[in-house]
């Protein structure tokens, strides 16, 4: 395979750095290469899984020139490599740079009111049960109540466990607009209502991935409102950080630090300021951005989950499931993998074009 020997030699330096211990004394250098390593490791071993074949091809074919026995080794061994070519095919396609990265997602109640804002309560438990599942860890970097305990909205990054897969990959078509049709516990005729909630998935950045020149930020301080505990009301703790040449505004209240939550704010930004930055250059390019859609309407809908026929469909892809349930309790896993298929198709799909 053309570069394998590129790939090969590039994990091993990769391997010789992670192993110095004077490379962690910088957490983001070691963060990057640790990234990098990660990618390249099931690709690596698929390239030396696809040697070894290779040689235990031509060895059995050597010995059934004398022992015909031999051939139906080389016949077995030609369907395992067919099987490593196929892995190959699917970790060399074009891919996100961003997938191994973790994740910020903001959840948003949109169109129904107090119902749309328990709605979006119940997406982030979803969420919160299939990250465990993920053995991924989450921190909650601002949120906003309603009186009922449903939610405004709430901003959190996702942390990868550091063996398996990375958070954005698998998170990023979960942004756009999920609607939901159901009975609310505000109801009192038993009618089915439709709302609706907005997802937002971007990677998370270091600060040295994206520079922000400080002259271009506007920080205010503000008394963080709704529930929050003890103290957290009587202190001008709460921060909001515009960007004045994108307008992009981020804010945070959960932590009863200013310096906590000015932080928290920056690490939203920055994802913020990322995202922004990719959409304008490809615009036509990423139809995956494109779903991430910022206003909450009904009509803009990737996803429904249907509670009287305990039904989920990602329109998308044309996927349906009647396990709803076991979906809301964290059973993400197939749709996931099934928007992770698509794409990979589509990716292959353009590489296939673009080499003709």
């Amino acid at each position: 395979m053309a570069g394998a020997q590129d790939f090969i030699t590039e994990f091993h330096t990769l391997e010789e750095k992670l192993a110095d211990p004077s490379i962690h004394s910088d957490a983001a250098m070691a963060k990057r290469l640790g990234r990098r390593y990660a990618e390249l490791t099931p690709i690596v071993s698929g390239l030396r899984e696809k040697q070894q074949l290779t040689q235990d091809i031509e060895a059995a074919r050597e010995l059934g020139e004398e022992d015909p026995g031999f051939l139906d080794e080389v016949a077995s061994l030609e369907l395992a490599l067919a099987d490593v070519d196929e892995r190959l095919v699917r970790l060399l396609a074009p891919r996100d740079p961003n997938d191994s990265r973790d994740a910020i997602m903001e959840i948003k109640s949109g169109e129904g009111g107090e119902e749309s804002a328990l709605f979006a309560k119940d997406l982030f438990a979803m969420y919160v049960k299939f990250f465990d599942t993920k053995k991924w860890t989450i921190d909650v970097l601002d949120s906003q109540e309603t009186d009922l305990g449903g939610l405004k909205s709430i901003t959190f990054a996702v942390k990868g466990s550091t063996q398996g897969e990375a958070p954005f990959g698998a998170l990023k078509f979960e942004g756009g607009v999920h609607r939901v049709q159901r009975v609310p516990v505000t109801e009192s005729q038993g009618r089915i209502h439709t709302s609706a909630a907005g997802v937002l998935v971007m990677p998370e950045v270091d600060d040295t991935d994206i520079v922000i020149d400080p002259s271009d930020l506007r920080i205010d301080v503000f008394r963080s409102s709704g529930p929050g505990g003890q103290g957290v009301n009587t202190t001008d703790s709460a921060v909001r950080i515009t960007h004045l040449p994108s307008g992009t505004v981020v804010s945070c209240q959960n932590e009863r630090s200013q310096i906590q939550n000015k932080e928290s704010a920056l690490r939203m930004l920055r994802a913020r300021l990322t995202a922004l930055a990719e959409e304008q250059a490809a615009v036509s390019a990423s139809e995956a951005r494109k779903t991430q859609v910022r206003t909450v309407d009904r009509s803009e809908r990737i996803r429904t989950y249907n509670f009287p026929e305990n039904r989920i469909a990602d329109h998308r892809i044309g996927f349906k499931a009647h396990n709803l349930d076991g979906v809301l309790a964290g059973d993400l896993q197939p749709l996931v993998s099934a928007l992770q298929e698509a794409d990979l198709a589509d990716r292959l799909s353009q590489a296939t074009q673009g080499d003709s």
